[in-house]
């Protein structure tokens, strides 16, 4: 019994070894780092640098259902796997989402074609508050890229109570990542210490109150780093690999419950 659980332990280093020296990993876990200041106007940076490629204020009426009702280029991985249930509503010009969570098997993620290194988006959201604990999760995907479930790059994550960035590229959606955590998972057993510790480097969280007002969001990335301000104030930054991905081909929304949006800029830095 002894020798197996040595055997075990031995085989388990060298498994998390592997993935911390994989390509797609790429470097060493470093602490989060908290925000180190509140004025920067990343609006401005956009529109200083940057060159505006697509915007939309959804003034039309949508057309069905299904994956491509929104129009304008936008486009759905959920709508038709629920056509009954409409999960976009074009309103007086305000894009109303509610998604079918539950009976899709998944939160609606709608998206749009983006394209670039560095550069970002500018979203005029609002939590309606017809249901409890209402979150809107945003940010860039490219499923060209192999060795990431989906094609999910990188994310800013607004609840009740919290922002959170996330580099997923090389945190949960990384496929060998993202196996080791679902073995874990399956046995009903918890993930390791040094995996857990090693996930948490590749976010970070700041305090935030949500409420049911119209708000001005700004989520960019800049190298290895993405921000997130809200209402020219800057709640959040973070520096990971993950953020530093070459081409941010979608822009995505991931909704699990109820969001309005009022209107949305892409811009390309680089």
């Amino acid at each position: 019994m002894k020798h197996t659980i040595l055997l075990k332990t031995a085989l388990h280093f060298l498994a998390f070894t592997a993935i911390q020296t994989a390509d797609v990993v790429g470097q060493s876990a470093s602490k989060p780092e908290p925000a180190k200041s509140t004025s920067r106007d990343d609006a401005n940076w956009l529109r200083e640098k940057g060159t505006l490629i697509f915007h939309d204020a959804f003034e039309r009426e949508e057309d069905g259902n299904l994956a491509r009702a929104i129009g304008n280029g936008w486009n759905s991985a959920t709508a038709n796997r629920v056509p009954e249930i409409k999960m976009a509503d074009l309103d007086e010009g305000i894009l109303k989402i509610a998604s079918a969570t539950q009976k899709a098997g998944h939160a609606a993620h709608i998206h749009h074609e983006a394209g670039f290194t560095d550069g970002g988006a500018i979203v005029r959201f609002r939590f309606p508050g017809l249901n409890r604990n209402e979150s809107l999760q945003l940010g860039f995907v490219d499923r060209q890229t192999k060795g990431i479930h989906a094609g999910h790059l990188c994310y800013a994550k607004l609840t009740q109570n919290n922002a959170t960035l996330m580099d997923w590229k090389t945190g949960v959606m990384n496929l060998k990542i993202r196996k080791q955590r679902q073995n874990y998972r399956d046995r009903k057993e918890p993930i390791p210490t040094d995996l857990d510790t090693f996930l948490k480097t590749k976010q970070i969280t700041e305090n935030w109150k949500a409420d049911n007002s119209w708000h001005d969001l700004v989520l960019v990335t800049e190298g290895d780093e993405m921000r997130l301000s809200l209402d020219d104030k800057l709640i959040a930054r973070h520096r990971s690999p993950g953020f530093a991905h070459p081409m941010k081909r979608w822009f995505s929304f991931l909704i699990p419950s109820t969001v309005w949006v009022d209107d949305v800029k892409i811009w390309k830095v680089k």
